[in-house]
């Protein structure tokens, strides 16, 4: 049940979870940048990238996995930064153990419940037959046919695996993914409240927080402050890395 991570750094720590199907792959130029004040890790959540399958998939067993992982690695308490399906873990679990928590990031989602945002993408996926592709250029053209934006593709693509027979397999558990696809979008646990201190970023063209969200945030996180960059949208940190990483160092370092 050992979950793949890297680390870069030394200082306090800083866990980052990723969104979902993306990796941590996603946020590695960033980790190294924040390397510099701060010992960051970053990890594959269950059913993605190098970290293990399993047939649970909800928001309390992923926060169980960041806690026995910062555990693991001698972590009393840590800064944690979530992304989408990420930053849900990531509140779940600040709601639950927020002894554990420095500060809290959440990058473009509140702790609501969502409708149904990604039926083309695991309809696409899904479709796919990855063991017949002889290279990338032909997955990405196969994936074209059902979604136009370039870099959602790039996106997804990261999570092709390359077989040693020939042909490609996904790296993300698919199959797990879909069926608890109606968990994913659901909302953190209700109920819980933290008072740890908190910032929520959200993309300006993205329509994953508003400003009815503003009161569902402040009623669970009490210490948040909403920050918009805005020429992002939902991949906050693919469209303005220099944003995000001046405004997350700013927010961590503020005594």
């Amino acid at each position: 049940m050992d979950l793949h991570y890297r680390s870069y750094g030394a200082g306090p720590p800083l866990v980052i979870l990723h969104g979902l199907f993306g990796s941590l792959d996603n946020w590695a130029t960033l980790a190294r940048r924040w390397s510099d004040q701060f010992h960051v890790w970053a990890f594959d959540a269950r059913n993605h990238g190098r970290s293990f399958h399993d047939d649970r998939m909800d928001y309390p067993s992923m926060a169980d996995d960041l806690g026995r992982f910062m555990t693991r690695h001698g972590m009393t308490s840590a800064h944690l930064l979530g992304h989408s399906m990420g930053g849900k873990t990531a509140m779940q679990f600040a709601a639950t153990l927020p002894g554990r928590v420095q500060r809290l990031i959440v990058v473009d989602v509140a702790p609501r419940a969502y409708r149904r945002r990604h039926d083309r993408i695991l309809d696409a996926l899904l479709s796919l037959d990855t063991r017949r592709f002889a290279n990338r250029k032909e997955a990405d053209d196969a994936l074209g046919k059902f979604i136009d934006e370039a870099p959602t593709r790039q996106l997804l693509l990261k999570n092709l695996a390359r077989e040693d027979a020939g042909g490609f397999r996904w790296k993300m558990n698919l199959e797990a993914i879909s069926r608890h696809y109606d968990t994913l979008r659901g909302a953190v646990t209700e109920g819980i409240r933290c008072d740890r201190p908190a910032l929520f970023v959200r993309g300006g063209r993205s329509s994953y927080i508003g400003e009815h969200d503003r009161a569902i945030i402040k009623a669970r996180f009490p210490r948040a402050v909403l920050m918009t960059v805005r020429n992002a949208g939902h991949w906050v940190h693919a469209d303005a890395q220099d944003d995000l990483y001046q405004i997350v160092r700013k927010f961590l370092l503020h005594r």
